[in-house]
């Protein structure tokens, strides 16, 4: 059985209310003298009350090009990285000595040596730690790396692993780019780092064992949408990464999300009913909204996920640790909840992880 042993989001120290960032931003992504009525409104309709930045809202105009931004990225992903992973390690009660895999995701930014080889000696992890960076999953990250996690956890009895996942999506943002998708990812994303510990129990634990600290990891599904890759992803240029967010996605969650996740429910004996955690990705309001239609959940059922997106935006992979991080902390379910961890990304893809506490 997998167990989650601890959770835990770092943030950078740049904090800010979201309307000091709209003119900033929009400095940023507007020419000169251009109608910013539709841009205020994307900012104020975002669902976003404060978000954290990587750097000083005042440095993002220095930035000269990809090489720069991805530099940043790399240095302030690093502390954020160390940060997020001694906090979670120390709360399970282990040393970094004792993970045995760690998954490392981010889509912000790219290096080799990769952030989890750079991350290796400077943390303390054994010289022999499986190591699985991972790119390219964006928003879905944080739960199909739980589930991969779980796959590892499954034929490793004893074993421990962490998912690590770093987004400082404020660097991804292009420069002079009046596009839809760049001004909505301007007014949504937000930074910040969040790692997992799970665990698997030894071969022949009994009765008298001690008691999981979090919820235990049931079962996963994956599911990839033929034909919709053109709904999510970046557009990788000369700048960097140009962000690809379709106004299709909503309709596709409406259409396609309800009978997934019907069926994977069904096959565990359960309906949605049944769910008393909820730890959905908030890709934004009209995601978190269509989502809800989909399912046909009560109004209060995504409050968690609507809770984190106004505190801190769309963190990508690692906003559904941050919304889990809630629930086995302040927000504990009472034994025996059932919970689902649900995210989608590009590909156009679905991950669905059910929990019980």
């Amino acid at each position: 059985m997998t167990t989650l042993a601890a959770v835990h989001t770092a943030l950078p120290p740049h904090r800010y209310p979201q309307d000091r960032l709209t003119e900033p931003l929009g400095d940023l992504c507007l020419a000169p003298g251009a109608d910013r009525a539709v841009f205020r409104r994307l900012h104020a309709s975002a669902g976003v009350r404060t978000r954290h930045l990587a750097l000083p809202i005042e440095r993002y105009a220095a930035l000269r090009d990809f090489r720069e931004s991805n530099e940043a990225w790399l240095t302030a992903g690093l502390d954020l990285a160390e940060q997020a992973l001694g906090t979670a390690l120390a709360q399970a009660g282990l040393a970094p000595a004792d993970v045995d895999l760690l998954v490392c995701a981010s889509i912000t930014g790219v290096a080799a040596p990769s952030l989890d080889a750079r991350l290796a000696g400077r943390i303390g992890l054994r010289p022999d730690v499986k190591r699985l960076p991972v790119f390219g999953l964006g928003c879905v990250a944080g739960a199909a790396g739980l589930a991969r996690v779980h796959d590892y956890l499954r034929g490793h009895p004893g074993g421990t692993a962490v998912l690590l996942t770093v987004e400082l999506c404020s660097l991804t943002l292009q420069k002079g780019d009046d596009s839809r998708a760049n001004l909505v990812a301007g007014a949504l994303f937000g930074d910040g780092a969040a790692a997992l510990v799970a665990r698997a129990a030894a071969t022949g634990t009994g009765a008298g064992a001690e008691p999981p600290a979090g919820p235990a990891v049931i079962a996963t599904r994956s599911h990839l949408h033929p034909g919709t890759e053109h709904l999510l992803g970046w557009d990788v240029g000369a700048g960097g990464f140009r962000v690809v967010i379709d106004p299709a996605v909503p309709a596709l969650v409406r259409r396609e999300l309800g009978a997934q996740v019907r069926g994977f429910l069904a096959g565990h004996g359960l309906a949605t009913g049944d769910i008393g955690a909820w730890v959905c990705h908030p890709g934004g309001p009209k995601v978190l909204d269509a989502v809800t239609d989909a399912l046909g959940l009560p109004e209060d059922a995504l409050a968690p996920s609507r809770r984190s997106l106004a505190a801190v935006g769309n963190l990508s992979s690692a906003s559904v640790l941050h919304i889990l991080q809630g629930f086995t902390e302040a927000h504990r379910p009472e034994p025996g909840t059932w919970g689902l961890v649900l995210a989608m990304g590009p590909g156009f893809c679905t991950e669905l992880v059910l929990l019980r506490w």
